[in-house]
């Protein structure tokens, strides 16, 4: 364990802190290594959805059986303080009627695919369109929408979640049977890792990731926009007015899409520039300089200056895209009870290249009978 983040726990711990947590301004007892499962509400057909609940080298993490989302990410400041750092709801019927895919797991498509359509192996595929003429996160009824089969575990130091969900042929379009497995991982460095498995029965297009909007001075806490962004990335994929990627990829440098260096969000966002201007702030997809590796590489550091909450992504995927919560209009209300407004939470979604299905120069999506599906994404936090 680094020194900041031991120094931190210390302090948690002296304060009283790691025993308790408090959301909505009531104490719970922590939960401790091992997984926490309890009733978190009802779909309309009376289906049960649990909440998953971990604890592991400071770092707490709350997991719906509803999407695999992520309900609760909760992580100390420079003085050991918790706070949820994530955005979403405190009830089960917000996350069914939302439309903003808060903490959920993305697939089986991440993204946008224009005009919800692509050709594989000379067959065409109509997919489920829901943003526009445009396919977005695996359309109408992706996998944010699915109750995945959840289990905990505890192997060595580390504690977590493996979460299941078989997406059948024709489902929103796409071909194949998909058995899809997520693991979420919490190490005892605190470290929130996250894997992702897929294997078909039929050739098709995959691109998992995680839609969590972070705020790490704490969810309801107004905007994020003094939180400084680093990205290890020399090109970013320009898009129409529809948000899919031209094909072109274009230099960072001497734009507002240069985050090489850490700098603000908010710095640069209100600049008159095109692609601002057509997504209303970042909603772009980063080409990562190393490209896709082997093992996870970091390539983002988020931090913000207020309470010291810094937050590290390391990933194997080749790029990831960057939301600057651009679309969070004032009408939605998160457990703080507080409502969330345009730029109050960020997201950093690492993936493949939106629309790759139908822009042969990106890195290829297919995934065919007898290969597996596997990328990993690694969180670490500091304060």
């Amino acid at each position: 364990m680094d020194t900041t983040r031991r120094t931190v726990l210390a302090a948690a711990a002296a304060a009283g802190i790691a025993a308790t947590t408090t959301v909505g301004g009531t104490a719970h007892a922590a939960s401790g290594r091992k997984p926490v499962k309890e009733p978190f509400g009802k779909l309309a057909d009376g289906t049960k959805i649990y909440r998953w609940s971990l604890e592991n080298g400071g770092t707490r993490l709350k997991v719906l059986s509803y999407g695999g989302i992520v309900q609760s990410l909760e992580i100390p400041d420079r003085h050991g303080r918790y706070k949820n750092v994530s955005l979403g709801y405190d009830n089960i019927e917000d996350y069914v009627a939302g439309t903003t895919f808060f903490g959920a797991t993305i697939g089986r498509y991440g993204n946008r695919i224009a005009n919800g359509r692509f050709t594989l192996d000379g067959k065409t595929y109509q997919l489920s369109v829901n943003d526009g003429v445009n396919s977005l996160h695996g359309g109408a009824k992706g996998f944010n929408t699915r109750v995945w089969d959840v289990e905990g575990f505890t192997s060595g130091s580390d504690v977590g979640l493996k979460l299941h969900y078989t997406s059948v042929d024709g489902e929103m379009g796409y071909p194949g049977t998909l058995r899809t497995t997520v693991t979420y991982t919490l190490t005892a460095r605190g470290d929130w890792r996250i894997d992702y498995t897929a294997t078909t029965d039929k050739a098709t297009v995959v691109n998992l990731t995680n839609h969590t909007y972070y705020n790490l001075a704490g969810e309801g806490s107004g905007g994020i926009y003094d939180h400084e962004l680093t990205l290890a990335a020399s090109r970013f994929t320009p898009t129409d007015s529809g948000l899919i990627p031209t094909g072109e990829l274009a230099k960072v440098a001497g734009t507002p899409f240069d985050f090489r260096s850490a700098k603000p969000i908010g710095r640069d966002i209100r600049i008159a520039h095109p692609q601002l201007v057509t997504a209303k702030g970042f909603d772009h997809n980063w080409v990562l300089d190393k490209g896709i590796t082997a093992k996870p590489v970091h390539f983002a550091t988020l931090r913000d200056p207020s309470s010291g909450r810094t937050l590290k992504i390391a990933t194997d995927q080749p790029a990831v895209q960057f939301y600057s919560g651009n679309f969070l209009d004032g009408t939605l209300t998160g457990p703080s009870g507080r409502t969330y407004r345009q730029g109050d939470g960020l997201c950093l979604e690492t993936q493949h290249f939106p629309d790759s299905p139908n822009q042969p120069s990106f890195p290829s999506t297919v995934l065919r009978p007898g290969e597996t599906y596997r990328t990993t994404t690694v969180h670490s936090f500091s304060a």
